[in-house]
């Protein structure tokens, strides 16, 4: 995985490619975060954030706009992301981030309040269940997951994909995509629960309870 979302970090033009031969343009300036997103992006950002007002640790965190939100709020907060530049964006940034394997070793393991899977990266590693046990082991009991869905109706689809820019394919690697309609059963089957679920501005998040 190291590297194989950088061309996206800078917020050049990047697609996605999926096996099958679907190609979908991605988010990268959304990702980016600061003026180069929509007061849609800015709402969907809020709703991922507000509730974290203790640890909170960003998985994925890419370019580090939501962890730096939560380090201006005056949150604790920590960006973990595989990516080297991910991570060197971040810090430039002025937030804390650590390059890790998600599924290795963490600060903090346990004893977080909060968790973040935003921009569909509970798809990472093509398991929706893996990540969401991940999740459930970094929580502290009574902990939240803050973890954006796909759409309804869109079932559970795991596929190998590729980044692609103008002039460059990366290699292909899998990646998942979890409808909001199956968040409560995964969960579930991670030992959580599931709160509530919100569509803001198109975009479905779900908010997902460790038991204490």
């Amino acid at each position: 995985m190291i590297g194989r979302f950088d061309p996206a970090l800078t917020g050049g033009d990047c697609w996605i490619r999926t096996a099958d031969g679907d190609r979908t343009r991605l988010p990268t300036r959304r990702w980016l975060g600061g003026s180069r997103i929509t007061a849609a992006d800015r709402r969907v950002d809020s709703a991922l954030v507000s509730c974290c007002d203790g640890p909170t640790v960003d998985l994925g965190c890419g370019p580090g706009r939501l962890v730096t939100t939560l380090c201006r709020r005056g949150v604790m907060a920590l960006g973990v992301d595989i990516s080297p530049t991910a991570i060197a964006v971040t810090r430039h940034r002025g937030a804390p981030a650590v390059a890790r394997d998600i599924f290795g070793p963490l600060p903090g393991d346990g004893r977080w309040h909060y968790a973040l899977l935003a921009d569909g990266n509970i798809g990472i590693g093509g398991d929706p269940r893996r990540m969401l046990c991940r999740v459930g082991r970094l929580l502290r009991p009574g902990g939240l997951a803050v973890i954006e869905f796909a759409c309804p109706g869109t079932g559970i689809v795991v596929r190998d994909v590729r980044l692609e820019t103008r002039n460059h394919a990366g290699d292909w690697f899998p990646w998942a995509e979890v409808a909001i309609d199956h968040a409560a059963t995964l969960a579930g089957d991670a030992g959580l629960g599931l709160l509530r679920t919100a569509e803001i501005c198109g975009r479905h998040i779900g908010w997902l309870h460790r038991a204490g």
